[in-house]
């Protein structure tokens, strides 16, 4: 058996239904081990057999079941041309809505004047021909998707639209033909209203998806697109798929890895912040290991590369998140019980109530207003505006607070957060190397700093810019300079010859730390980086630079503890500096030193354990474990690939935002089961009535009304929460 893995881009689908139904055919084509099929990205993940099934099988099975694949499309290529074709489809679905709208207000209008007493009929052929074309025209999307659902043997919310809308419609037009036509049998208005706010619901959904696969596109860019590589004694530029194991790759100053690798030569500093998370560059030398993604500092490396292509890291996590993207949601698989069990049920009753009236009562005018008036009223409006319109004017609240929330799943599950996931660097901490401490041999603090900073001038280090930020503007003329990679430095400065850098640079030099040694002990233990400071042989002290913990931090993790939830943090520094800010910003457990994959483990492991759990990170490190959790929160200070990763942005940055973030998800949350209540309250009392006889589909049309009208009014209230 050859199992092979295959990744295709899939249109068409339109509901979580869709996505249930295509993977129950997928599943049921020879050879195919697994399917899974993700309706945020739209995209299908299939491990098959390649002796028994062929691509072109499973693309032939996809587009049978109404959908649209292409193998020609699959991966991750050409992403410029695949979002050109996302924002042409969201304009043209914004279009239809413009004039679907516009041709559904004259009908509204109509209606709610009949409502207050004012009698004005607009001519029956005119609302014909208001309807017509949102009916089959704008309206034709939901008839196909509704098809295709039919044929595949499920019920999906399009049949639910078109069942609702085509008999409302239907018997409308049937009047005006029949020349009959008057206020108490026209319903244009109800199929029209419809459609246009279930069309809304796409066009904000799909807008929902593209945020989702966004991620994916940020990541794909971060990987280099060619690679310098030594072959038979040239230097030439390839693509970076091309890179062999075991080739030599050169990476100049300033450029990213595009392999993980060996260096074989040179001496650099590496900022691998968006891969492990440390804060600060790492020196790299002979043997050290690189890994793809990382960006280069300011010397010239030689390195064997050792991991290429779908090996490396940076594509590793681009899988990590696009397994952990494609994963169903609850809610999706809620929606899917609701929709396959409500759709037979209102259709049987629907059809009971015809065959009812014109079986045992012989009045077939009652039986089919009867079997009509219950698909009106039965029409999922209000359980479809239950929950978007909760969420519409949750996520206003949110942004209004300097909280981006760009995924409706994560408002709707941020209010069963149990436990909060910290990232250390960025999230909890300022994300930028401060001075915390100077000790000079000689009491001369000040002194001390002044000169380190002298000789920094002609550094562009980022310990360099902390020791220039804090020692302002009074600095001594730099003289000769000279950079010593992945150690520190040699400087003339006012006349003297100084010497700055690691505790290796010192012990190469033969200097030794003296009576300072205690004092860096203890800066050590609290996980800072020391930089020591010598003239000729002779140690004059050490500045200790350190990520200082945000103001907010403490108070948030408090504020988050007092309203039941959890701390952990989950960072790739080490162990020593993880407790300083643990400490610091009173969080209770640590995980240090966890690379990226770990993360994404550790995450899971706590969800394996019942948890719900929100990650909160600002880094390309993190943006496995924010799509691997249930909710993921980024700092708006951030990488844009955590952003785009996450669920749920911070604009400034602010810890303090996350208990607000979790308030208003839990304010919105109510609101969307008082909406969700009063709604299958609705379609519990007036489906039996409109079965019964007891309400015409007029009748039935005003209460569909009003139920919508109800829920988005309760849903407005949530405008008036404040922060407790």
């Amino acid at each position: 058996m050859t199992s092979q893995s295959l990744s295709l881009p899939v249109k068409g689908m339109t509901c979580a239904a869709c996505s249930t139904r295509l993977e129950r055919v997928l599943g049921k084509v020879d050879g195919v081990e697994q399917a899974l099929v993700s309706l945020a990205a739209e995209r299908a993940d299939i491990r098959f057999d390649g002796g028994r099934a062929r691509p072109e099988d499973l693309v032939s099975a996809i587009v049978k079941a109404g959908f649209q694949a292409d193998l020609a499309q699959q991966g991750d290529e050409d992403l410029d041309r695949e979002e050109a074709e996302h924002a042409a489809e969201s304009a043209r679905h914004l279009r239809l809505l413009i004039i679907s709208a516009l041709l559904t207000l004259p009908l509204v209008g109509q209606m709610v004047l009949d409502m207050a007493g004012l009698h004005i009929m607009i001519p029956a052929e005119i609302q014909l021909l208001l309807a017509a074309p949102v009916q089959f025209w704008i309206g034709a999307r939901f008839y196909t998707g509704a098809w295709a659902s039919l044929k595949g043997g499920v019920g999906n919310m399009d049949v639910l639209v078109v069942l609702g809308t085509s008999a409302a419609f239907g018997l409308s037009a049937w009047h005006v033909v029949a020349g009959d036509a008057h206020h108490g049998n026209l319903y244009f208005e109800g199929a029209s209203v419809v459609i246009t706010l279930v069309l809304l619901g796409k066009l904000l959904e799909g807008r929902a998806k593209r945020s989702a696969a966004g991620a994916i596109r940020a990541l794909m860019r971060l990987k280099p697109d060619t690679a310098r590589v030594e072959r038979d004694g040239l230097v030439i530029e390839v693509p970076a798929a091309l890179v062999a194991v075991g080739e030599v790759v050169l990476i100049r100053p300033g450029e990213r890895a595009p392999v993980d690798g060996k260096v074989v030569d040179g001496e650099s500093q590496m900022d691998e912040s968006l891969i492990t998370g440390e804060s600060l560059p790492v020196p790299r030398g002979p043997g050290d290991e690189v890994v793809a993604g990382s960006v280069n500092g300011d010397g010239l490396l030689r390195v064997a590369a050792i991991r290429v292509g779908a090996q490396s890291t940076i594509s590793r996590i681009i899988r990590m998140v696009q397994g952990a993207q494609a994963a169903k949601a609850p809610v999706q698989k809620l929606v899917d019980r609701i929709s396959a069990v409500f759709v037979p049920v209102v259709t049987a009753i629907a059809l009971a109530s015809f065959l009812g009236w014109w079986l045992l009562a012989g009045d077939l005018q009652t039986a089919f207003v009867a079997a009509v008036s219950v698909l009106v009223i039965a029409c999922p409006c209000a359980l479809g505006l239950a929950t978007p319109t909760g969420i519409m004017v949750g996520t206003g609240l949110a942004a209004r607070h300097g909280i981006l929330i760009k995924d409706a799943e994560a408002l709707e599950l941020a209010h069963k957060v149990q436990v909060m996931v910290f990232d250390k660097t960025g999230t909890l901490t300022e994300g930028r190397p401060a001075v915390a401490a100077v000790r000079a041999a000689d009491g001369d603090g000040a002194g001390l700093l002044r000169l380190a900073a002298s000789a920094q001038q002609g550094s562009e280090h980022p310990l360099a810019r902390a020791l220039l930020a804090a020692a302002g503007t009074s600095l001594s003329p730099l003289g000769a300079f000279r950079s010593l990679p992945g150690r520190g430095l040699e400087a003339e400065v006012e006349g003297r010859a100084l010497l700055i850098g690691s505790r290796r640079l010192m012990a190469e030099r033969g200097i030794v730390p003296g009576p300072l040694a205690a004092a860096a002990e203890a800066e050590e233990a609290q996980g800072r980086t020391l930089m020591w400071v010598a003239e000729g042989a002779r140690m004059l002290g050490f500045v200790a630079v350190a990520d200082p913990v945000k103001t907010s931090a403490a108070g948030a993790v408090a504020r988050l503890k007092a309203m039941g939830i959890g701390a952990v943090m989950l960072t790739g520094d080490n162990a020593r500096a993880a407790a300083a800010v643990a400490r610091a910003a009173g969080v209770d457990r640590v995980l240090a030193e966890v690379l990226p994959e770990d993360k994404e483990a550790e995450i899971r492991r706590l969800k394996d354990e019942g948890k719900v759990v929100a990650m909160v990170g600002d880094g390309i490190n993190d943006a496995p474990a924010l799509a691997a959790a249930h909710i993921g929160i980024a700092m708006g200070t951030g990488t844009d690939v955590a952003m785009q990763a996450a669920g749920i942005t911070l604009v400034k940055g602010d810890p303090a935002r996350l208990p607000e973030a979790i308030a208003i998800s839990r304010a919105t949350t109510s609101k969307i089961r008082q909406n969700l209540f009063w709604a299958f309250a609705y379609n519990v009392v007036a489906i039996p009535a409109a079965a019964l006889g007891l309400l015409t589909p007029v009748i039935a049309g005003a209460a569909m009304a009003m139920s919508s009208v109800s829920v988005v009014s309760n849903s407005l209230l949530l405008r008036r929460w404040r922060m407790k």
